[in-house]
């Protein structure tokens, strides 16, 4: 009589040892991530320290820039002060002799008959042109200003050349002027005339003024206008 083998029971599998600490990671899991998260709080706070200390660097140099632009204006405010102080009395004068502000024409005149009366000079005639800007060779700071210049042509008569030099140096104390040429002749004198005019004088002056330059006129803007047709 065969007998059939029993089937029997298959063999358990062979179980895999964990190493000890995966084993016991449950009991430091909390002190693990405990410590991740201050890793990440630590990292996090020195990123944005990191961050704070370059916006803290760029207002540090922004408010320098600040601070030079405003000790600059300042040291600049000062120097222009002490210029103002410094040319005050000068400016005054000078705007009271007339060579600042608008041209004295009529002072001019009046200087000129008054200096004649003075040295006793024969009557003389003149020619004025109209004022206008004067064109210097080399470039000159006037700030705000521009020099103008009233040409008038001078025809004197005169006993002798002196009379010439006299009348030029009584009149520049009491006006700015330029002499820009001055032609001499001799005049034909009869024989016996005393006190007669010998020379002729022709001189060509410019009247010097400063005042404010003309600022240029704003061209407003044009809106365009719809016809009828």
């Amino acid at each position: 009589m065969s007998m059939n083998p029993v089937p029997g029971k298959k063999k358990a599998a062979a179980a895999i040892t964990l190493p000890y600490w995966i084993a016991e990671f449950a009991l430091i899991r909390t002190a693990v991530l405990t410590m991740l998260a201050a890793i990440t709080i630590s990292l996090t706070g020195v990123m944005l320290s990191q961050l704070k200390k370059h916006e803290a660097n760029d207002t540090l140099e922004t408010n320098q820039r600040a601070r030079d632009a405003a000790s600059s204006l300042y040291a600049q405010v000062d120097s222009e002060k002490r210029d103002i102080r410094n040319y005050q009395q000068r400016f005054i004068a000078l705007r009271q002799r007339g060579l600042v502000g608008d041209e004295r024409r009529l002072e001019w005149l009046d200087a000129i008959r008054q200096t004649q009366e003075q040295l006793k000079l024969a009557p003389l005639s003149y020619e004025i042109e109209p004022q206008q800007t004067v064109q210097l060779e080399s470039p000159l700071d006037l700030g705000d200003f521009e020099l103008r210049g009233s040409r008038m042509r001078l025809h004197m008569e005169l006993l002798h050349e002196l009379d010439l030099f006299n009348f030029f140096q009584m009149l520049r104390q009491q006006s700015y002027f330029a002499v820009q040429d001055c032609s001499i002749k001799r005049m034909g004198v009869t024989a016996g005339a005393p006190g007669a005019p010998t020379l002729g004088a022709d001189c060509t002056l410019n009247w010097i003024t400063l005042n404010t330059a003309p600022k240029a006129p704003r061209l407003a803007a044009m809106k365009p206008t719809k016809g009828k047709s």
